[in-house]
């Protein structure tokens, strides 16, 4: 059975969901494997914009299995409203399915986030503010409330809050949040159980069994974030709280890695990033604000404005390694029509230490003093959202999408030149879908 994970991989946005959309037509299973509502997902079809925050991308297609796996954490009234809107434009949530083994972000997580970005002051990660990370932190220091939890009987489930809100405030003592009542979450608990309850499954099982029983359909991964926020490969402290990476994936669904036919990295043809951190291709110009306006660079979920820069070699080549990346899907070639020239970091110069760097630093001291290296190609002026085979693109294209090939190591299979489904050029030179069964689109 052909399982294809389809990875961020970059600082997120780079357009996972627009990929997984493609992909997910010829999909059995789509699976969400970590993360929470801090990853939004735009999907443009038929020119109608949806935007995920916890539902699987997956869902425009009605006859697909969709599910959200055990490594994700849900914000309950987020994810209600999510339903209700979805539902409201007619998408059907039939085929969503729910792991029973997911975590739930409750309202002292959001309080502990706030709070914590509050005392970092100016050194603040700048956070979504959507309390993942707490959720996190209790599902590693075993505080957290999954949501099989919900369905216990009332005093087992009273007596695993007690103790948790019990742990809290021996920490934050006076100044512990009015969240932190036993009664109240209890209510609250009430209130998500028949919220969740048309969804949830053992959602490994109900996998393993399709793995089985049939053997030609396709399971396809829909990754959240990207490989620079991933809390152990990414820009630490600056990351989510999650595993981005090809790691994540199968950790997050029950799914074994020996499983795996197919990764696929998703980049846009030139970089951004949300909140703090070092970004050594940063662009504080004009050229700069024109990628953020005309990539229409604004968080989905958060709103903000997201930072642009030249495409970073140096986090794709890192990003292939990490991943084992089998190709590239490529996003937003059209952003950079109407520049005159356009550059791709190949590597770093060091100014701290002198050396001139090909690999991506842990140290984020050495990072902040790193100098961008770059290889100059030319722009192209002429519209390419038209074009609907990656042969009739114009060869400055083609030079830049060969240029990172060569720099990156990995092949690029997917070409996107818009946000609409059939702005996606499948390149029939690259068969590296072939393996995983895969038809080309178009």
């Amino acid at each position: 059975m052909p399982v294809v994970a389809v990875i961020g991989a970059q600082w997120g946005d780079e357009g996972k969901a627009k990929i997984i959309d493609a992909l997910a037509e010829q999909a059995r299973v789509i699976i969400r494997s970590q993360g929470g509502c801090n990853a939004g997902h735009t999907v443009v079809h038929q020119g109608q914009t949806y935007k995920f925050h916890h539902l699987p991308s997956g869902l425009l297609y009605s006859n697909k299995l969709c599910i959200m796996g055990p490594g994700t954490v849900i914000h309950p009234a987020v994810f209600a409203q999510e339903v209700d809107a979805m539902a409201s434009r007619g998408v059907s949530l039939q085929s969503l399915k729910i792991s029973e083994r997911a975590h739930l972000t409750m309202p002292y997580h959001l309080w502990q986030e706030e709070r914590q970005e509050y005392a970092l002051s100016a050194h603040k990660i700048g956070t979504t503010g959507k309390g993942i990370g707490p959720t996190y932190m209790d599902k590693v220091g075993r505080l957290g409330v999954r949501v099989c939890d919900l369905y216990e009987p009332e005093a087992i489930l009273k007596a695993q809050l007690e103790r948790i809100v019990t742990v809290k405030r021996a920490f934050y003592g006076d100044q512990a949040h009015e969240s932190l009542d036993v009664d109240h979450l209890m209510a609250l608990c009430a209130t998500y159980r028949p919220l969740f309850e048309p969804f949830v499954a053992d959602t490994v099982a109900m996998v393993q069994t399709i793995l089985c029983e049939e053997p030609d359909a396709l399971t396809l991964f829909e990754g959240a974030q990207g490989v620079m926020l991933d809390v152990d490969y990414g820009t630490y402290p600056f990351v989510t709280s999650s595993n981005t990476t090809i790691g994540g994936v199968c950790l997050g669904s029950g799914i074994p890695p020996g499983r795996l036919t197919h990764t696929m990295g998703v980049m846009k043809a030139y970089l951004t990033r949300v909140g703090n951190g070092p970004f050594p291709t940063e662009l504080k110009d004009d050229i700069g604000d024109f990628l953020a306006d005309k990539g229409h660079e604004v968080g989905t979920t958060t709103g903000r404005r997201r930072r642009c820069g030249w495409f970073d070699g140096v986090v794709g080549k890192y990003s292939a390694m990490v991943n084992g990346l089998d190709s590239i899907a490529l996003n937003k070639l059209d952003v950079l029509t109407g520049l005159s020239e356009i550059k791709v970091c190949t590597g770093y110069y060091c100014k701290a230490t002198g050396q001139t760097l090909t690999q991506f630093p842990a140290r984020l001291s050495a990072l902040e003093s790193c100098e961008p290296i770059y290889t100059t190609v030319p722009g192209w002026q002429e519209d390419i959202s038209t074009i609907r085979h990656y042969a009739d693109l114009p060869a400055q294209v083609k030079q830049l999408v060969a240029v990172i090939e060569e720099v990156v190591g990995v092949p690029v299979s997917v070409a996107s030149i818009g946000p609409d489904r059939v702005e996606t050029l499948w390149r029939d030179s690259v068969q590296a879908l072939s393996k995983a069964c895969l038809v080309a689109a178009g």
